[in-house]
């Protein structure tokens, strides 16, 4: 038989942050529900945070501060969630009142009642944990004492990173109790297949979905989620994500890098035909040059010289290109990807100033390497025969 999975609990959590380098444990709770403040009422999306808290999200306040304690009932808010309640400004919604809205307690009546089962497991009313406003009773109010600042100063929502977010925070421990008391049904049907399975005891809580270590040093990371696996919890990290993104860019950069190889070795065939030409049509100016005294590193420097700036204009021209190109993407980016999610405009293309300074030497190299042969032509022309030509 499959052995049972370990349970990310109280206890699991603890002994991930015994772990050395870890700096905090954080697990994560995620819930809607109707909120209620200014007159309005909303399905919000509700999170636990963890007070005093690490994260950067919460380092940073339009209005007023972080959660005092994990049990003074209260709560921070976004910028977004505040005007979406009626507040102009987010001072003004310090010290207003949030409720949190349940469906009411059945009555006898309703209990003798055939409840409804999904194969057996016992199911509540659609509206159960999710109340309508009209029908619900206030379980929970928390007074705000925070907005975050989520916003840019465009009114643009902040990117936060890869984390999940909510629009309300409460504590760790309100949030808990709160997803304990008012289970929706696929938390129900979760937590009686683990009893059934054998994976969670009768009395035994289901944990959590997941947690976020923070460790004090990003070189500790590899040790510290070896750690974790061996504690048996299964772990995700940016890291893994760049080293995802490393191997994309790779293959892209390798695809580019023999485009780019293809496209020069036909340049420097275009730059050596030219020059070949070049020749054919000036083969008596080259004759009387030679018949004046021009020798022959002269005349290899006269093909070097045009071949270079051939080469100067066309890496200037190209960077010019590929600049106007990184702008248009850009844009581009910008517009289709990241205003819609509210975040800021981020330049995901650029050029430094030491790739166009090296993309134009290496273009005035590439065409002196390309007129090596035609400039060593040029040189060899006999004179007297070059006088003779028409």
């Amino acid at each position: 038989d499959k052995p049972p999975e370990k349970i990310l609990d109280d206890a699991a959590i603890n002994e991930i942050a015994k772990i050395p380098g870890v700096v905090s444990v954080e697990p994560t709770i995620f819930f809607n529900v109707y909120a209620r403040s200014n007159g309005r009422a909303y399905i919000q999306n509700i999170g636990g945070a963890l007070v005093p808290n690490p994260a950067t999200r919460f380092k940073e306040f339009a209005a007023g501060q972080m959660i005092s304690a994990p049990d003074a009932g209260e709560a921070v808010i976004d910028e977004e969630f505040a005007r979406e309640f009626g507040y102009a400004n987010p001072a003004d919604a310090l010290g207003k009142t949030i409720d949190l809205l349940a469906p009411p307690e059945k009555g006898k009546d309703e209990e003798e009642e055939e409840t409804p089962n999904f194969f057996g497991i016992p199911l509540e009313d659609e509206t159960q944990g999710e109340a309508t406003p009209a029908d619900a009773l206030v379980a929970r109010s928390f007074r705000i004492v925070g907005v975050l600042k989520s916003e840019d100063e465009n009114g643009r929502r902040r990117f936060r990173g890869l984390m999940p977010t909510a629009g309300m925070y409460v504590s760790l421990q309100d949030a808990r109790a709160w997803r304990e008391k008012y289970r929706d049904n696929l938390s129900r049907i979760a937590l009686e297949l683990a009893r059934g399975s054998g994976a969670l005891g009768e009395n035994e809580s289901i944990g959590y979905g997941s947690a976020v270590v923070r460790v004090a040093d990003p070189g500790a990371m590899v040790e510290v989620r070896k750690r974790v696996v061996e504690l048996g919890f299964g772990s995700f990290s940016i890291m893994d994500q760049l080293d995802q993104l490393r191997v994309v860019f790779l293959i892209i950069n390798s695809a580019l890098g023999l485009l780019g190889g293809i496209s020069l070795l036909v340049a420097s065939f275009g730059i050596a035909n030219t020059m070949i030409m070049s020749i054919l049509e000036r083969t008596r100016e080259i004759g009387i040059m030679k018949a004046i005294g021009a020798e022959d590193r002269e005349i290899k420097l006269i093909f070097f010289i045009e071949a270079s700036v051939i080469g100067l204009a066309g890496g200037v021209l190209g960077c010019l290109v590929a600049w106007g190109i990184d702008e248009a993407a850009n844009r581009l980016a910008y517009r289709f990807v990241l205003k819609p999610q509210g975040a800021s405009y981020v330049d995901f293309f650029a050029l430094p100033p030491y790739l166009w300074l090296g993309a134009i030497v290496f273009a005035v190299l590439v065409s002196i390497l390309a007129a090596l042969y035609p400039a060593a032509r040029a040189a060899r022309i006999d004179p007297v025969r070059a006088l003779r030509h028409d």
